[in-house]
């Protein structure tokens, strides 16, 4: 059993709901469970093209969300940081002290063999456990 669990979550994926449920399973009582949403901000030539105004905008409105997705759920606090998605995820676990990250996944398509999707890199590179949760 896990004292503080992170369970990052991807807003536009119905999986959160489930890797709530997974953490809170795996979790002791009274243990921390974290919801983390990374924002990523808009890169290379892409940032030239938006405002600022247009990025705080987007930002505030994933805070939104994330607070709704965890709104009524005791136990659980939710953060969201400005990073890279995955390096984000091991960074904050690491600097945290977390000693679980729950994290969904998607079927890999062809192009997560190639590429890598969040999940697998964070299993590669995370210094605590990490239970992977596959949607069926």
């Amino acid at each position: 059993m896990y004292k503080k669990v992170l369970v990052p979550m991807a807003l536009d994926h119905g999986i959160s709901q489930h890797t709530l449920e997974v953490a809170r399973a795996l979790s002791e009582d009274r243990a921390q469970i974290m919801a983390l949403h990374v924002y990523e901000m808009p890169q290379g030539s892409v940032s030239a093209y938006l405002d600022k105004s247009a990025v705080a905008e987007g930002f505030e409105r994933a805070r939104r969300q994330l607070l709704t997705k965890v709104e009524g759920l005791e136990g659980v606090n939710s953060e969201i940081v400005k990073g890279h998605t995955a390096r984000t995820i091991i960074d904050y676990a690491d600097t945290n002290g977390v000693d679980c990250i729950v994290i969904g996944s998607h079927k890999p398509g062809l192009s997560d063999y190639f590429l890598g999707s969040t999940a697998s890199r964070v299993v590669r590179h995370a210094t605590c456990a990490v239970h992977v949760h596959r949607r069926a």
